[in-house]
């Protein structure tokens, strides 16, 4: 089994843009949009819905864009990604205005980051990668 997809929502494709293309570096494909009647018997919203994918060989998002105020209440669900250079990504993010939650656990660190719509990400460092000193 693979993971085919992870489908989040976003307020605007320019939040997307700069999440997904700048942070990520994943290439965007051309908008597509669900007419209201399937976006309604899929998702029981019933208005048409524009969606973009962002992908590279190993990974792919595909994102709702929706300007509805979603839920203030904090969820459970996150996407955890490996990155190569924890400290030089958060760089990235810093320099991007991306929220970084970074939380004591034993002798490790956790580090979240949300995107620009509140969507969560946990950040691990691959394993295999090595720093020279």
């Amino acid at each position: 089994m693979n993971l085919r997809h992870v489908a989040l929502i976003c307020s605007s494709e320019e939040n997307a843009d700069e999440f997904f293309g700048n942070l990520l570096g994943l290439k965007k494909s051309e908008p597509k949009t669900i007419p209201p009647a399937l976006s309604k018997a899929l998702f029981d919203i019933d208005s048409e819905l524009k969606v973009m994918n962002y992908a590279n060989d190993h990974i792919q998002f595909e994102i709702f864009i929706d300007s509805h105020e979603q839920s203030k209440v904090r969820q459970l669900e996150h996407v955890c990604l490996d990155v190569d250079d924890l400290p030089a990504f958060l760089q990235r993010c810093r320099r991007l205005n991306v929220k970084i939650l970074q939380v004591p656990k034993g002798d490790s660190l956790l580090t979240f980051i949300r995107d620009f719509d509140n969507n969560l990400f946990e950040l691990k460092e691959k394993k295999n990668s090595i720093k020279e000193g």
